[in-house]
């Protein structure tokens, strides 16, 4: 039997500045900022939201193991939200965090999506889509 996986559980991030990174996911796409006790007693920080979470790694000090070139602004993340993109557009625009790109139409995972992409305070794009219902 071929073994298979069933979900992701957690991703890590990279990051130039630790403050700066949690305001833009806090504040600019709703994620809660939470700090937790590793199994070594050394206190990280994480992003939630829905059953996700984002770990965060502060550059020269990552937590072991790491990725082989682990380098703030290589990351292309894909969101998905139930809130509307025109109202994205809106909530992005008063925190003066500029959309690069869209909204325009892509392949999701699942179905197709709409998307805006910006960049966090690190160069990571960031992609908030909507799932296109046929």
């Amino acid at each position: 039997m071929q073994p298979k996986l069933t979900g992701l559980d957690h991703l890590v991030l990279t990051v130039g500045n630790l403050d700066a990174t949690i305001a833009f996911y806090r504040d600019g796409l709703g994620m809660q900022a939470e700090a937790f006790t590793s199994m070594d007693g050394t206190v990280r920080w994480a992003l939630k939201f829905g059953a996700q979470k984002i770990n965060l790694h502060v550059v020269g000090a990552e937590f072991e193991p790491k990725a082989r070139c682990a380098t703030p602004g290589s990351a292309d993340l894909c969101f998905l939200s139930d809130v509307a993109i025109s109202d994205w557009q809106a909530h992005l625009a008063v925190l003066g965090i500029p959309v690069e790109e869209g909204p325009v139409r892509r392949t999701g995972a699942m179905a197709p999506i709409l998307s805006l992409y910006l960049r966090d305070p690190d160069g990571n794009l960031v992609e908030v889509s909507n799932p296109i219902m046929s």
